[in-house]
């Protein structure tokens, strides 16, 4: 059965739904094909570390896992294909964290974003968080936060970023940034994400560009742009050179992270034993070896964790996205 997601769910509708009325898992289950839908382009930092979650759990189901992009609409495209796909165990979403950090009305804001857990989708499972890192184009000048701040108090509202749309995860970090530092900037969305701006960023015409590590990693080590933070509480130990941005900006944390979840109406029993996998392919030393190199780092939790997480996040979040509603981060 088709579903579409649904607002303002009762939270006894919700836990009944959760509860796992739906049937049982099948013994055999997966027996064929799984979907992995993502809200995001190809090469992104999203996209990257899902392929290589569903890369892990097609070796441990013998089951091929496909990983479907589909991006648009601040993650409105993807959250109404991945809703309304048959709750099977066949079909699950791993949204970007600013498809929960939408503001509900604003303008430009999809209607059936944001994303409630659990009454919109069931949690699965947490699987990474990725503090963003900034890369600068040479152009600018600039080797440090401080320099940058500095620059940008002399011209306000002359340096550009690119952040991949309007209240995405990447926008929000630097309007929380430019709050912070006390600096105006000037925000151009590219709907392909940073890599869609590379070319504009290594010709000066955007100053400033940030996302995970797996989407800027190879800009910055191919010298294409000058990395100068990773916007972590402190520095990475994959990236010790590499100052963290609470360094210059007391306090500043801004990141991506990933959750699998699962269409309303999935079995909990299905719920349960992908949410195990997914943390059993956490376990595994070499696939968190490869996802701190991408800037990516583990954080296994329970549905309900994840759950309690995206609240938290859409709670700290939810000051700048009434700040951008009513037009102050144009």
């Amino acid at each position: 059965m088709k579903m579409t997601i649904l607002r303002g769910a009762t939270a006894l509708v919700a836990a009944a739904v959760f509860g796992g009325a739906a049937s049982a898992q099948p013994a055999d289950y997966p027996n064929k094909t799984v979907r992995i839908i993502s809200d995001s382009a190809a090469g992104s930092s999203n996209d990257v570390t899902s392929r290589i979650l569903a890369e892990q759990l097609s070796q441990l189901w013998k089951q091929q896992v496909l990983v479907l992009n589909h991006p648009g609409a601040g993650g409105g495209i993807s959250a109404r294909i991945a809703g309304q796909a048959d709750p099977d165990g066949y079909t699950f979403y791993t949204p970007a964290a600013s498809a929960f950090l939408a503001l509900k009305g604003a303008p430009g804001v999809s209607p059936n974003l944001p994303i409630v857990l659990p009454t919109d989708f069931l949690p699965v499972a947490m699987f990474t968080l990725q503090p963003m890192f900034v890369g600068v184009s040479h152009k600018l000048g600039v080797k440090t936060v401080k320099e940058l701040i500095d620059l940008a108090k002399q011209k306000p509202g002359d340096i550009a970023f690119a952040a991949t749309g309007r209240g995405r995860i990447t926008h929000l970090a630097m309007e929380l940034f430019q709050e912070r530092a006390g600096i105006k900037l000037t925000f151009v969305p590219y709907a392909g994400g940073p890599a869609a701006a590379m070319n504009d960023v290594t010709t000066g015409r955007i100053g400033i560009v940030l996302d995970g590590y797996a989407s800027l990693g190879g800009a910055i080590e191919g010298n294409l742009i000058h990395g100068i933070a990773v916007a972590s509480p402190s520095r990475l130990k994959e990236f010790p050179n590499l100052p963290a941005m609470s360094e210059t900006v007391p306090g500043y944390f801004a990141g991506g992270w990933n959750v699998v979840v699962a269409p309303i109406g999935t079995s909990d029993a299905i719920v349960r034993k992908v949410g195990a996998d997914v943390n059993r392919v956490l376990d595994n030393p070499d696939v968190a070896a490869r996802l701190a190199k991408l800037g990516a780092y583990l954080s296994k939790m329970s549905p309900e964790e994840t759950t309690a997480f995206a609240r938290k996040e859409q709670d700290t979040w939810r000051p700048i996205l009434e700040k951008l509603a009513q037009g102050d981060g144009k």
